[in-house]
């Protein structure tokens, strides 16, 4: 699509602010830039005028970067590094640069899911610098929006709030749900699945994540009122909590190789037709960052939608 004239950006503008906001002073920029003092006031005037924003304030005998200017600062700093990989590229020049993936990753996504969304990114010819961020989902959107993050890995597709307008949900794949209890518990529990579970000491999610949503409306419509021991928002912590005999608890069948003898624990039956899904929140269309492609591709293909064996371990 071509910009009208007035929307194009002027680069020089850009690389005086950029002095700027890396010196703290217009006279240390003026001299690192080997220009007059008003000459550099007068390009970050009209790189403001321009925008719109106010991109740089007074404090003392300097300059600090505004909110607006933080935005246009980490652009520009990744606009001229970009050019001086491509003047190396085409001169020949290997640059080493790594592929950088900035991921906002959603609190209550379970690490060990996280870690393998994320793995096939580690894997690829050219290195990436990955760059985790974990928050609440209403939270991380936000920076996405403004471009902080390549992408969010979430439990649930992003919300219709205006905050997120921007934002596109594409579904990384889906799972079966299933129980798994210490090998004790587990024995005593398979049989009378699911009924067994009526009673039974149950270490649940927070209400804040989809898959809770999912158990409760589960056990609602099937009149089973597991005996609830605790909360917890921390897979890791669950699952620690499992190993102690405390209770059983629900899982993504994604990552129940990670829930297996080795850690005392067995997979005590499906809780069907119950599924995780896992998204991956991007400001694109279509998926254009490299890393955040071939992410998708192999969840969809490798990681989602396998299963273990019913009534066996999860191993």
């Amino acid at each position: 699509m071509i910009r009208a004239p007035m929307e194009w950006l002027n680069f020089h503008h850009l690389r005086y602010f950029l002095a700027v906001a890396q010196e703290g002073s217009v006279s240390r920029a003026a001299r690192k830039l080997r220009v007059t003092q008003p000459t550099v006031s007068e390009q970050v005037r009209a790189l403001q005028e321009a925008l719109g924003e106010k991109l740089l304030r007074r404090e003392g005998r300097g300059v600090v970067v505004t909110e607006a200017g933080q935005t246009v600062l980490r652009f520009a700093e990744e606009i001229f590094a970009l050019g001086g990989e491509l003047v190396d590229t085409v001169k020949g020049r290997p640059t080493g640069r790594p592929l950088r993936l900035s991921v906002g990753i959603v609190d209550v996504v379970p690490k060990r899911v996280a870690f393998r969304i994320l793995e096939p990114a580690l894997a690829m010819p050219l290195p990436v610098r990955l760059v985790c961020r974990e928050d609440a989902q209403d939270r991380l959107l936000p920076a996405l929006v403004a471009h902080e993050l390549d992408m969010v890995i979430a439990d649930a597709p992003a919300g219709p709030a205006a905050a997120t307008g921007r934002a596109y949900s594409h579904l990384l794949g889906e799972c079966g749900v299933s129980v798994f209890a210490s090998a004790r518990l587990a024995a005593r529990l398979r049989d009378g699945f699911p009924r067994s579970l009526d009673g039974a000491p149950f270490l649940l999610p927070t209400s804040d994540t989809a898959l809770r949503r999912e158990l409760d409306g589960w056990f609602e419509a099937r009149k089973i009122a597991p005996s609830i021991v605790a909360e917890v928002q921390d897979a890791a912590l669950l699952t620690t909590f499992a190993e102690a005999g405390l209770g059983v608890f629900a899982a993504p069948d994604a990552i129940a190789p990670d829930t297996g003898p080795a850690r005392g624990l067995r997979r005590v039956g499906a809780l069907k037709p119950l599924r995780a899904r896992y998204y991956a929140i991007t400001v694109e269309r279509r998926l254009e960052h490299p890393a955040v492609a071939r992410i998708a591709g192999a969840a969809r293909e490798k990681l989602f939608g396998r299963a273990p064996a019913a009534g066996g371990p999860a191993s």
